[in-house]
């Protein structure tokens, strides 16, 4: 039953789609969906930066997939979650996560503690490079 609620994982080197992972987490008894987008900001530690890279380990897409299902609940409909690898750009997505529910509470919740749960410990890595020349890895 659990893997029919967890709809969608995937980590890949091309645009990611904010409306495939919403698609993705439809379902006629949710009356919210909770959605967080990632995105490549311009700035990060007052540094100015000019890209990044992502890198994962091959068992980052079991990675997501395990911290979609933990935050299955009953409260819970669906899940979706997705990652960029390669070379981004300010302005680029990073990461798309979605969670369904019948009520907005649980899917706030829920989409909440997927990103947190997603950046704490599935294997993907950044390498950010900024405008001065220097450059940090951020996450290993």
């Amino acid at each position: 039953m659990n893997q029919a609620r967890v709809t969608l994982t995937d980590v890949r080197d091309t645009p990611l789609s904010v409306d495939e992972v919403l698609t993705a987490v439809q379902d006629p008894a949710a009356g919210g969906i909770g959605l967080f987008v990632g995105v490549v900001r311009d700035h990060d530690n007052a540094k100015d930066v000019d890209g990044l890279e992502y890198s994962a380990h091959p068992s980052a897409v079991d990675g997501l997939r395990r911290v979609c299902e933990q935050v299955l609940s009953d409260e819970v409909s669906k899940v979706a979650a997705v990652h960029r690898v390669g070379s981004l750009q300010v302005g680029d997505l990073a990461v798309v996560v979605a969670v369904s529910a019948p009520h907005r509470g649980a899917a706030l919740d829920a989409c909440h503690r997927l990103i947190d749960d997603l950046k704490l410990t599935v294997p993907i890595w950044k390498h950010q490079s900024f405008a001065d020349g220097s450059d940090e890895w951020v996450g290993l």
